[in-house]
């Protein structure tokens, strides 16, 4: 039960991230945050002004949402708008995650002086399922926890002796955090600087005037780099009053508002409490938060017998938990830059680690599996090819032999974090497919012309101008999708939804230009349980159709809300 896991093994798990990490890194339906959307109209609306200061938007109140340097890498890696794809937007996260999981090995190696055990350090994080759902698309967290984490991993990597830096290692740190923070939020300067200060605290074997004479001042000189580095923002954007309502006031010093009745009550109860965030912060490692769970027991049991890395770990993860709670808005989102942590944390104490809790583990990913392959079975809109199902029955095999042969629990826990993920993204494919997009044709004949779609968050659109590039996209509420009669009063192009099993009519005297499938996002209980009796096609997708109602050409130029703003 106790049995370290092995090098082959470490190895294969390696393999089979890189994989689960690039498979389908483009698809619209990858795991995400629905923060990718507004971030994209942000980048198009920037390119279209040829200038990259000030940030251009649609949506009121969302311009200045994150500071520029996310933004600006999107406009790199599309090179401005030319190479204009989901792949380019999201290509540079995946390079921040490889060199975050780099940096976690060679920390974990340092403290271990074992290389399997970084590998394992390294495997570990990118089976969080955090880890996989924000490390991949074009969101801020994979900059933003490199930046963050590049000077404890150094400190970690080189030792003590780099603390007595006066210049270089104040410079580097100074500029990481500053980077860190022109990515997402200038309140990451207050933890950053905290867990610093601890750890040449901790350093100075808990000296504080030693600390306070030899470290204090380059501490500030830390913090000033780096607000200096996001002061820049103002000095070069012409509108520095916008980021100061949009960004410091409305972005960050508004969480502190109270949400729901009072900041203490909310503090201690309810969505937003502090019990809540340990608990979302813990759900960031998926299907192994239970291990969490129980590294958190071993950390209380033997605090006595910690190592100095141990501790100074332990300092990075408490800081940022205590400072991330004293917001209104408690998300465990805020706290992924101290998963890297748990993962070292997790490799360092792998052997003492409750195999129950990996048991647990593959209870709920082997329940996730069985609901894929009954999904997977029950569709009938197209055929999958055979090695979907052999990924699914390895999957599920390798579960079974976690389950019930006890020294191969931990390992197939681990490897099957990245199989129930590759088996998720191979269950959803071929909607990336041709099943899923509008023909050449139908991309042709709409190039130019204002189509309407149907929109349920804002920045929806941005993902019709993938489908259909060229297309002007304008939204409507979700909630008419199906109304087809009420749309071709009102539009003379636009998308409507239908059962995918019924035959569809279009309005008289219009015109149907294209059609695809479509997943939908929201279900009734009745269609939940009509799933579970085996009816998937009829209730999880439905058949979009662009229609054309040539009496309504003309009424583009109408004032019509958009949806998507």
């Amino acid at each position: 039960m106790q049995a370290p896991i092995s090098i082959p093994s470490i190895l294969f798990g390696l393999v089979l991230a890189c994989v689960t990490y690039f498979y389908g890194v483009d698809s619209r339906f990858a795991p995400k945050n629905g923060d990718e959307y507004p971030y994209t109209h942000i980048v198009r609306m920037t390119n279209a002004a040829d200038a990259w200061l000030p940030l251009q938007s649609e949506m009121v109140g969302i311009k200045n949402t994150k500071p520029p340097l996310l933004f600006w890498q999107g406009m790199l890696s599309t090179n401005h708008g030319a190479g204009w794809s989901l792949f380019n937007l999201r290509w540079p996260s995946l390079v921040y995650t490889a060199l975050t999981t780099l940096l976690i090995v060679l920390s974990a190696v340092a403290i271990s002086k074992n290389l399997s055990a970084g590998v394992l350090a390294g495997v570990i994080w990118l089976a969080f399922f955090n880890t996989y759902r924000y490390g991949r698309p074009y969101l801020a967290e994979p900059p933003e926890i490199f930046w963050l984490s590049l000077p404890f991993f150094l400190l970690l990597i080189v030792g003590k002796r780099l603390i007595e830096s006066k210049l270089i290692f104040p410079l580097i740190t100074g500029s990481a955090f500053g980077f860190a923070l022109l990515y997402k939020s200038v309140a990451y300067i207050v933890p950053a600087c905290l867990v610093l200060t601890l750890w040449y605290w901790q350093w100075r074997d808990c000296r504080v005037m030693e600390c306070i004479q030899r470290d204090l001042l380059k501490v500030i000189s830390i913090g000033l780099i780096a607000l200096g580095l996001f002061a820049l923002w103002f000095v070069f954007d012409p509108d520095p009053m916008a980021i100061w309502n949009e960004f410091v006031i409305g972005e960050n010093a508004g969480k502190f508002a109270a949400r729901n009745t009072s900041y203490l009550k909310d503090f201690v109860w309810g969505g937003d409490s502090v019990g809540m965030l340990l608990v979302t912060g813990v759900a960031n490692a998926g299907f192994l938060a239970f291990v969490v769970f129980n590294l958190f027991y071993l950390a209380i049991r033997d605090r006595k017998s910690m190592s100095t890395e141990e501790k100074l770990l332990w300092i990075w993860i408490a800081v940022f938990f205590i400072i991330f709670s004293l917001p209104s808005q408690r998300s465990g989102r805020y706290l992924l830059p101290i998963m890297p942590a748990i993962a070292i944390l997790l490799a360092m104490h792998w052997q003492q680690l409750s195999r129950w809790t990996f048991w647990l583990g593959l209870v709920l990913q082997g329940i996730v599996l069985i609901a894929l392959a009954w999904l997977s079975w029950n569709i009938n809109l197209w055929s999958y090819p055979i090695w979907h199902w052999f990924l699914l029955i390895g999957a599920i095999a390798i579960v079974l032999i976690g389950l019930f042969q006890a020294r191969f629990t931990k390992t197939a826990t681990l490897l099957a974090c990245f199989l129930t993920v590759l088996s998720l993204s191979s269950s959803i494919m071929p909607l990336d497919g041709a099943a899923g997009r509008f023909d050449a044709k139908t991309i042709a004949a709409l190039q130019g012309k204002t189509v309407w779609f149907p929109c349920d968050f804002r920045a929806k659109d941005e993902e019709y101008r993938f489908l259909i590039p060229g297309a002007n996209i304008k939204g409507y509420p979700a909630s008419e999708a199906k109304n087809l009669t009420q749309l071709a009063n009102q539009y003379p192009l636009f998308a409507v939804q239908a059962p995918v099993n019924t035959k569809f009519t279009p309005c008289p005297d219009c015109e149907v230009i294209g059609e695809r499938l479509e997943m939908r996002a929201r279900h009734s209980s009745d269609e939940i349980k009509a799933m579970l009796l085996g009816q998937v096609s009829d209730n999880l997708f439905v058949k979009e159709y662009i229609v054309f109602a040539p009496f309504n050409i003309g009424k583009d130029a109408a004032p019509e809300k958009d949806a998507c703003r």
